[in-house]
C-alpha cells in the first residue's frame, strides 16, 4: 500500500543515515574515497617541531649548568661561578613563563588561529637565545628563561589543540603521543652538542632550530576546527582536504559533522566558570590536571635538568656526559614505541605500567644514594644508578610523559578546549617550577629522600590511573563527551 511503500521508505533512509554517521565516526565518508592517513601525520610532525625546541629549553641546563658553575669561567658568558641557589633560579625560572603563557596562548588561539598561534612561539625561543649570547650579568639568564617559559607554554598549549583537531580518531592516539618523541629528541640535541661545544656555540645551534621550524609548519593548513569556528567553511573543506587526501565530495560528511558540533559548541560558548559548572568538565578536568600532576610531581625535571649533576655525584666512574647522552637515547627510542601502541594497548594501560615501574626506578636510585650515605663501600652497586634511570626514562617515555598531553587534547568539548588547556598547562608549571626550585633544598639533606619521594608519588599516581581515568582508545570525540556525561551507547 502507499501507507506502507512510505513507511518502508522512511525506514531504508534511516538506515542509509545510520550506516552513513558510522562510516564518518570511523574515518570513512560517504564516496568510501580512503584516508590518506600520512598527510595527518606530516602535518602532525611538522608541528611539533616546535616541541623540537621546547626539548632543546628543557635539557639545556644540563650542559650548561656544569659550565656556570665551574670555577674556570673562560667557557662562561659570566666573571664567576654561579651558586647554588642561582642555579636553582636558573632551572625553575623557564616554568614560570610557562605558568603564565597559557593565559595568553589560549585565547589567542581562539583568535588568531592555532596555527599562527604556534608559529609565534618561536618569536620567544629566539629572543631567549639572542639574550644567552650577550648575557653578561645573572639576571640576563633569568630574564632568558623566563623567555624560554613564554615560549614553552605556548607550544604546550596549542600543539595538542591543533594535533586533536586534526586527527582522525584511529590514529589521534599516535598523533596525540609525537610531543614527546620529538621533546626528548630536542632534549637528546643538546645533551649530546652542549658538553663537546663553547658555551657560544651551542646558543648558535639551538637558535636555527625554531627558525627551521617555523618555515616549515608555516605550508601546513589551519585546523578545520578553527575555520568552521569563524565561519570560514571553505577555507575548513581546503583544510580537510589536504589533511585527508580526498575530493571536496569525499571531505563533505565529516565537514558536516564537524560543522555541526562546532556549532552546538559555539553557541554556548565557555568561560572559566563552565569548567566547573558542568559534571563532564568537573571528571575531564580532575583527569587531565590530576594526570599532569602526576607528570610533574615523578621528579622528570630535575632528572632532565640535572641528569650530568647526578650522575656526578653518583660518581659511577662512568663520564657524566657520556650516561646523560645515554639517557638522553634512551628517551627518543621509548619515545618513539608510544606512537605504535597507544592506539592498541590504549592510554590506561600504558598509564598503569608507566607510574608502577617509574616508582621502581625511582626507589631503586633512592636506595643507592641511601647507600652512598652509609655503607663505607658500595663498589658492587655502582652500576646501579644508569639502569635506575634508563627504566625510570623508558616507562615514563612511553607513559606519562606523551599520554596526558594527548588526553588533555581529547577530553574537552570545542567551547571551552582552550580555557581548559591553559588551566591544565599552567598546573603544570605550578608544579614543575615548586619541584625544580626546592629540589636543591631536598637535595643538601640526601639525594634518596627526593627520588623516595619521587617514587611514593607514582605508586599514587598509579592508584589515580586505576580509579580514576578512563579509557578513550577508538573514541571519537563526540563519543568521549557521552562517557563523561555518563552515557555508555
Amino acid at each position: 500500500t502507499p501507507t506502507m511503500s512510505r513507511l518502508t521508505e522512511h525506514k531504508v533512509q534511516q538506515s542509509y543515515t545510520e550506516v552513513s554517521t558510522f562510516q564518518i565516526s570511523e574515518g570513512l565518508p560517504r564516496t568510501m574515497e580512503p584516508v590518506k592517513t600520512g598527510r595527518i601525520f606530516l602535518a602532525a610532525v611538522a608541528a611539533n617541531l616546535s616541541a623540537f625546541v621546547v626539548g632543546t629549553c628543557l635539557g639545556w641546563t644540563s650542559p650548561i649548568g656544569p659550565k656556570l658553575k665551574s670555577n674556570d669561567t673562560s667557557d662562561s658568558p659570566l666573571d664567576r661561578p654561579i651558586t647554588a641557589d642561582e642555579d636553582a633560579w636558573i632551572s625553575s625560572l623557564i616554568a614560570i613563563g610557562a605558568l603564565i603563557a597559557p593565559f595568553v596562548a589560549g585565547p589567542l588561539a581562539d583568535r588568531i588561529g592555532r596555527k599562527w598561534t604556534l608559529l609565534s612561539s618561536s618569536f620567544f625561543f629566539v629572543l631567549a637565545f639572542l639574550l644567552n649570547m650577550v648575557a653578561s650579568e645573572v639576571w640576563m639568564l633569568y630574564l632568558s628563561r623566563l623567555i624560554q617559559g613564554f615560549g614553552v607554554g605556548f607550544v604546550m598549549t596549542v600543539q595538542p589543540m591543533y594535533v586533536g583537531e586534526i586527527a582522525t580518531d584511529n590514529v589521534r592516539g599516535a598523533t596525540g603521543s609525537l610531543m614527546q618523541l620529538f621533546i626528548v629528541s630536542g632534549i637528546l640535541y643538546v645533551y649530546a652538542i652542549g658538553p663537546f661545544v663553547s658555551y657560544m656555540a651551542l646558543q648558535w645551534c639551538c637558535i636555527v632550530l625554531p627558525i627551521i621550524a617555523d618555515v616549515v609548519f608555516f605550508f601546513m593548513p589551519e585546523s578545520p576546527y578553527y575555520f568552521a569556528g569563524k565561519g570560514r567553511k571553505t577555507d575548513a573543506v581546503r583544510s580537510l582536504q589536504f589533511l585527508r587526501g580526498q575530493s571536496a565530495e569525499g571531505v563533505h560528511d565529516e565537514m558536516a559533522l564537524i560543522q555541526a558540533n562546532v556549532e552546538e559548541a559555539m553557541a554556548t560558548k565557555g568561560t572559566f566558570m563552565d569548567l566547573f559548572k558542568s559534571p563532564s568538565n568537573r571528571k575531564a578536568l580532575f583527569i587531565s590536571a590530576g594526570l599532569i600532576c602526576f607528570q610533574q610531581l615523578s621528579g622528570i625535571n630535575v632528572v632532565l635538568f640535572n641528569s650530568q649533576s647526578i650522575f656526578a655525584s653518583a660518581n659511577t666512574g662512568l663520564d657524566p656526559a657520556i650516561a646523560t647522552i645515554i639517557i638522553g637515547c634512551v628517551q627518543v627510542s621509548s619515545s618513539g614505541l608510544t606512537p605504535i601502541v597507544v592506539d592498541r594497548l590504549g592510554r590506561k594501560v600504558l598509564l598503569l605500567i608507566s607510574s608502577s615501574i617509574m616508582s621502581v626506578g625511582l626507589a631503586a636510585l633512592g636506595a643507592f644514594f641511601y647507600m652512598q650515605l652509609v655503607v663505607k663501600d658500595i663498589s658492587s652497586v655502582l652500576w646501579l644508578p644508569v639502569p635506575a634511570l634508563i627504566v625510570y626514562n623508558i616507562v615514563y617515555c612511553t607513559g606519562f610523559g606523551p599520554l596526558p598531553w594527548a588526553v588533555l587534547g581529547e577530553m574537552f568539548p570545542a567551547n571551552i578546549k582552550s580555557v581548559a588547556s591553559s588551566v591544565v598547562a599552567s598546573t603544570c608549571w605550578i608544579l614543575g617550577f615548586l619541584v625544580t626550585r626546592y629540589y636543591p633544598a631536598l637535595d643538601a639533606l640526601g639525594s634518596y629522600y627526593a627520588f623516595w619521594l619521587f617514587a611514593v608519588f607514582c605508586v599514587i599516581a598509579f592508584f589515580f590511573v586505576l580509579f580514576v581515568v578512563m579509557e578513550t582508545k577508538g573514541l571519537s570525540l563526540q563519543q568521549i563527551q557521552d562517557r563523561l556525561n555518563g552515557k555508555r551507547n
